[in-house]
């Protein structure tokens, strides 16, 4: 792990400690095969019954939604930001042929578990693939560092998307681009923060934040970023999702009310990217 001397450092959410240190979110049968994300189901049969492959395959795809955002990137730096375990950025390693992919995660467990599941990727190819330790509000990063920028479901736990939008650009070439995919709320609402905390544990503990598009949007146009792009893909997540959740969650039980959330149009998944104008 690495940090480049001179980098402010960043709290960890209490709630966001505890999820992914000793609890180990990623261990947990709902985020097979080391992912963790909710899943881009576009192309499983979800009337028949999922099995476990289906569900890394999910994770997997969501992935390789976000990466082809990026293209090209063949040659070229990438930096993952949120990386946990570390498994997408050997994806994007192996499969999209970027020359060097910098995975940096918050949490020191999550980025000591990133190493071991990589140990091999790491040993074979020690002059492209690293993993750092950084908060994406204080990214320990170079000015101008990395071709692309990606974040695959971890903005709803930033809590400052201005300082996020900031770094990206900072860190980013002229000319590079960046793609975020999350969950977040489809429009400026207030009361849209206190609905999901009724609805959802994750919402109401802190461990993820209400986030807003139009938030992010206007935070990524402050830090000089353009060509922004807003795909909304929850029809590709949502039923997906709650149909895995339904092997060990009753209907009646939190986690299966992001599904109701959707649906009462206060929450959804989207694909959002940027770029760093070339002057």
């Amino acid at each position: 792990m690495t940090q480049c001397p001179g980098a402010t450092p960043y709290p960890i959410p209490p709630a966001v400690q505890e999820a992914y240190g000793p609890a180990d979110l990623g261990s947990m049968p709902l985020f097979a095969g080391g992912f963790i994300n909710f899943g881009y189901w576009q192309g499983i049969d979800l009337d028949q019954p999922l099995t476990e492959h289906d569900r890394i395959s999910s994770e997997l795809a969501m992935y390789r939604h976000v990466l082809a955002a990026l293209a090209p990137t063949e040659g070229l730096r990438a930096l993952e930001v949120g990386c946990g375990r570390g498994i997408g950025s050997a994806v994007a390693l192996e499969e999209y042929g970027f020359a060097h992919v910098t995975g940096m995660d918050i949490h020191p467990q999550q980025l000591e578990r990133a190493q071991q599941a990589n140990s091999g990727l790491l040993a074979r190819h020690p002059e492209q693939l690293r993993f750092a330790h950084g908060a994406a509000e204080s990214m320990p990063f170079g000015d101008g560092e990395f071709d692309r920028v990606h974040s695959v479901e971890a903005a709803q736990h930033f809590r400052d998307l201005d300082a996020f939008a900031r770094e990206t650009a900072r860190v980013l070439r002229p000319g590079g681009r960046a793609a975020v995919a999350s969950f977040f709320v489809p429009d400026a609402d207030p009361a849209r923060a206190a609905r999901l905390a009724e609805l959802l544990d994750s919402f109401a503990t802190g461990l993820d934040v209400a986030h807003t598009i139009p938030l992010l949007t206007d935070s990524l146009e402050r830090a000089g970023l353009t060509g922004i792009r807003v795909t909304p893909i929850g029809t590709s997540v949502w039923t997906g999702w709650d149909r895995w959740l339904a092997k060990t969650w009753k209907p009646d039980t939190w986690p299966r009310n992001f599904l109701r959330a959707y649906g009462e149009g206060i929450l959804d998944y989207f694909t959002v990217t940027a770029e760093r104008p070339e002057k």
